[in-house]
């Protein structure tokens, strides 16, 4: 079993940063792709962004250049950079970790972007 905590949400003015973290524990070694998904308010899940194993990474076009993924794999952890934030990418902001046969998900954390 793996569990997901999400950290560093909170409220921040249109143009500034915040940096997210996903600590991961039990049987990390399962995972082959971590990521960030986000859900704004009345709107559909959406992917922001993940990283595999090999390091490559793929991010949603909406994200591409202000948003950075990264993992950290001798802490089990999984940061998601965001810079220059805009009120659209309010949302809860989920982690997600896939194994062979399994999709974990932390509880979220709320990113309020105010203008």
């Amino acid at each position: 079993q793996v569990q997901l905590v999400e950290s560093g949400g909170g409220l921040v003015l249109s143009g500034g940063s915040l940096r997210l973290s996903c600590a991961a524990s039990g049987n990390t070694f399962s995972l082959n792709v971590m990521g960030w998904y986000r859900r704004a308010p009345g709107k559909q899940r959406e992917r922001v962004a993940i990283i595999v194993n090999d390091g490559r990474t793929n991010y949603a076009d909406s994200v591409k250049g202000r948003f950075t993924i990264s993992r950290d794999n001798a802490k089990n952890t999984v940061y998601l950079q965001m810079n220059n934030l805009k009120p659209e990418d309010t949302a809860v902001y989920y982690c997600n970790g896939v194994a062979t046969g399994a999709v974990h998900w932390g509880q979220g954390t709320q990113v309020t972007v105010s203008s």
